[in-house]
């Protein structure tokens, strides 16, 4: 009985969070630092590992209302975004235990290199509240930023 209860708890342990679900950001839970926070911003996520598509919808001020869609594996291949005809998006995701490690270089449509992401994303054990925490590199010098969403 012993072994049966030792591999079960060892499949449990490896399995990793399904973060599908509509996401709303918590604004007063969040740590945006020298962000401005948004008026409005929800993430979609449809994800069947490695499968992950992300589409997020957002509302800034002055009234800059935007909604793209991004597409990743997990698996860490190279994954390539595009942010409307302006920026590209570099990304790699990979699990390390039950965190998922997303790192990005964002570039110019032209090629300069514009920032570098380094980002980990989890999720609580009861799967209600998704945590982006960031490490920002860009030209205006680093910053940590963390996004705290509430499943909806």
């Amino acid at each position: 009985m012993g072994v049966w209860l030792l591999a079960g708890t060892a499949a449990m342990a490896q399995s990793k969070p399904d973060f599908s679900g509509d996401w709303k950001l918590n604004v007063e839970k969040s740590a945006l630092g020298p962000l401005s926070a948004p008026v409005f911003l929800l993430e979609k996520i449809e994800h069947k590992d490695p499968d992950l598509k992300v589409t997020t919808h957002t509302l800034t001020l002055p009234q800059s209302d935007v909604t793209y869609e991004a597409k990743y594996t997990t698996d860490g291949k190279e994954c390539l975004n595009k942010f409307g005809d302006q920026m590209n998006l570099k990304s790699r995701l990979v699990w390390d235990h039950q965190t998922l490690v997303v790192d990005t270089d964002m570039t110019s449509a032209g090629g300069a290199h514009l920032m570098t992401l380094k980002g980990k994303w989890t999720l609580s054990a009861d799967g209600k509240v998704l945590t982006q925490a960031e490490h920002i590199d860009s030209p205006q010098g680093p910053i940590d930023v963390t996004y705290v969403f509430d499943k909806r």
